[in-house]
């Protein structure tokens, strides 16, 4: 199963679409209900933050397969302003949106993976992977 699908994020029905998608990959891959759960929140939350800090994005899905391990990794690529500091954004209850501040810190704790390259006015990349357990 190698398949890469993404999502365009432009506006806030999409963030549905990429969390709809991960869900239905995360089925197929062999996720149960609960990981199906966390994946599709880290989903919403990678997506809701292209839609609300870089206007335009995407989210793009990878079945993976390796060795004796499946999972799926997920990337959320945007060229909005970037981050400032990044250490920052990776405190839990830091928010700059007024939201419940689970944010990037809350994604990382539900994935296995965590990765995040921005640069200040090119962009973001957010490389996340959940191991099928």
């Amino acid at each position: 199963m190698d398949f890469q699908s993404c999502v365009n994020i432009k506006k806030e029905w999409d963030i549905v679409g990429a969390r709809q998608l991960g869900r239905d990959i995360s089925r197929k891959i062999g996720f149960g209900t609960v990981d199906q759960a966390r994946i599709a929140t880290g989903i919403s939350e990678l997506a809701r933050n292209i839609y609300l800090y870089a206007e335009t994005g995407e989210v793009c899905f990878e079945a993976l397969e390796d060795m004796n391990k499946k999972g799926i990794r997920i990337v959320a690529i945007d060229k909005g302003p970037g981050i400032k500091d990044i250490s920052q954004v990776m405190e839990d209850g830091f928010t700059t949106s007024g939201g419940l501040g689970a944010g990037l810190p809350g994604v990382k704790r539900l994935m296995d993976e965590f990765d995040i390259v921005s640069q200040e006015g090119e962009g973001t990349e957010i490389i996340v992977v959940k191991w099928l357990r």
